[in-house]
């Protein structure tokens, strides 16, 4: 039993206070399941609803968000779409092939990738910015971690298979988390986790295409930068010149147009059409100079025609599944977070809300689609969808344009691709991974939080002398022995009243505050639980000892009050 105060009362007589009666556990379980796995309450909607069709066409809405705002789509919103399609178009096709090269397989995988799984996130993806398509990072770790498995070059066939067998567990795992709503396990990767691991990713991809720039045939699976350099040291006899001088030319071209669309931001369209024109320059100067017969490799021939179904290659009685299923699972979690993150990021500019849930639904469907069409794993990439964003997109028929345009390419366009040198695919990629080191983030977390910048250079250390797995662990373990660090050992610290305010701050951070005459203010910066109980006990039990300790020195007043602050 306890006891309260009646502040009306002159006496101040206290009065008892009856314990509140226990829950039910069923009902107390179904609480605290509804506030982890819906604190956002989707189906309240359905709840005031007198009619069962009209919940049913609500709960379709809610799964298909297309049919909730198709009604409301006007030839206003149609225009700007259409010019943002087409511009993320014209970076989608060299962007898809490079990044189908950098994963090691046939370059018109990556249109296919370009195809399918647009059309699908526009029907149920909630960001109207996001666009969708293949991603370096993870076509990195698909190339590395399938190629220690099954040679690409000597049996690409199950190469091929175990990739959209990977990119179908991954959306199988991507969508699994939104069904089941367990969004809240890819917050585990920080922005500190995601800053390091990506810009190590990156810095491990640009010394990948050295191998392109270079005009090497031969070249190391190994992603660590010690054994990328010993590849191309050793390997001095075979620089072909003619490609250095092509890649070193392009490499220049992308990244002025970058630098200038950066300083004025009307001149972004020029950064969108520069890997286009890249493609078409190269192509043009290896046609008429044939540069093919001096070292300088092409694609050779695109296989005309859409997507072919690519259900029979799904490899699960292959021995090598495993390995399948772990490379869906990790490129999948990168894959998601990314999206994830660029999709928020784009919805806060813009003032709207995304659910995560639906966005890791939509981004699972379309893998899983897209690996039954010969697509291997796609999300939201950044560059794609800040192009699409600048573009002055509305909604999502972005996307749809987008496929459109990679359908007319995949019907009428592949053969002019023929003779485009691969060094100006390795100079798209190297110019798109050059701007994901962000260098600038890294600085600013040195400023603002020593641990959170440990975090980043590990994942950074990690990727770049390790492997992209490796940087990726230490990452999260880092991360995870600080939240529980954070738990088990919270930050406790005295409070004091700033000078003519009714206010309360940490005496620490503001010393003008002034502590009470016999009274000591604690406040605890984390929930109280069994894991820290017993520090907490005893960490207050030395700040009331060192409190008294100090009173005695200067002689003052006795402590006679002890006030925890435990508002967290």
């Amino acid at each position: 039993m306890g006891t309260a105060f009646d502040d009306t009362s002159r006496s101040r007589q206290p009065h008892r206070v009856a314990i509140p009666p226990a829950k039910p556990f069923l009902q107390t379980l179904k609480s605290n399941l509804k506030e982890t796995l819906f604190p956002d309450d989707p189906f309240r909607e359905l709840k005031k609803q007198p009619s069962a069709s009209r919940k049913l066409l609500l709960g379709l809405q809610y799964f298909i968000p297309i049919l909730e705002w198709a009604p409301r789509y006007t030839f206003a919103f149609f225009r700007a779409d259409l010019v943002a399609g087409i511009t993320i178009a014209s970076l989608a096709v060299p962007q898809g092939i490079s990044y189908a090269q950098l994963a090691s397989l046939p370059p018109i995988v990556g249109l296919y990738s370009s195809f399918v799984p647009p059309l699908v996130y526009a029907m149920l993806g909630s960001s109207r910015d996001v666009a969708v398509g293949t991603v370096a990072v993870a076509s990195l770790l698909i190339s590395t971690m399938l190629g220690k498995e099954v040679s690409p070059v000597e049996n690409p066939k199950l190469y091929f298979q175990l990739a959209v067998t990977a990119t179908f567990f991954a959306g199988v795992f991507e969508a699994s988390l939104g069904f089941l709503r367990l969004g809240f396990i890819v917050d585990f990767l920080s922005h500190a986790t995601i800053v390091g691991f990506m810009s190590g990713a990156a810095t491990v991809v640009c010394l990948q295409q050295l191998k392109g720039i270079l005009g090497l045939v031969h070249f190391t699976h190994e992603t660590d930068i010690v054994s990328v350099m010993r590849s191309i040291f050793t390997q001095t006899h075979q620089w072909r010149w003619e490609s250095g001088i092509l890649g070193c030319c392009f490499l220049f071209f992308l990244l002025t147009t970058r630098y200038f669309s950066k300083r004025k931001s009307y001149f972004f369209w020029i950064n969108a059409m520069a890997p286009l024109t890249s493609v078409v320059l190269g192509s043009v100067l290896v046609y008429f100079t044939h540069a093919e017969k001096h070292g300088v490799q092409v694609i050779g021939n695109l296989k005309k025609g859409l997507n072919p179904l690519s259900i029979t290659d799904l490899a699960f009685g292959s021995p090598h599944l495993m390995v399948a299923i772990k490379t869906g699972i990790i490129t999948g979690i990168i894959a998601l977070a990314e999206g994830v993150a660029v999709g928020r990021s784009f919805a806060q500019y813009k003032n709207y809300h995304i659910d995560g849930n639906k966005e890791m639904i939509a981004f699972g469907t379309m893998n899983i689609v897209g690996s039954l069409t010969s697509c291997y794993l796609t999300s939201g990439p950044f560059s794609r969808t800040a192009v699409n964003y600048n573009a002055g997109c509305k909604t999502a028929v972005s996307n749809i344009v987008m496929a459109v345009a990679v359908m007319f390419t995949l019907l009428f366009l592949t053969p002019l691709f023929h003779y485009t040198p691969l060094v100006v695919l390795s100079s798209i990629i190297m110019a798109a991974m050059l701007g994901l080191i962000d260098y600038e983030a890294a600085f600013h977390l040195w400023k603002v939080d020593k641990y959170d910048f440990a975090v980043c250079l590990g994942a950074y250390v990690g990727v770049v002398f390790g492997s992209v797995e490796t940087g990726l662990v230490i990452a999260v373990a880092i991360s995870l022995v600080r939240m529980l660090l954070f738990l088990a050992r919270p930050k406790t610290g005295l409070l004091g009243n700033i000078p003519n305010s009714m206010i309360y701050r940490s005496m620490d951070q503001y010393p003008n505050a002034e502590s009470v005459p016999g009274v000591m203010i604690l406040q605890i910066d984390a929930p109280v639980y069994f894991a820290n109980a017993n520090y907490l006990r005893e960490r207050i039990s030395r700040w009331i000892d060192e409190e008294e300790d100090k009173l005695k020195s200067r002689g003052g007043s006795s402590l006679q009050f002890v006030i925890l602050d435990m508002t967290c």
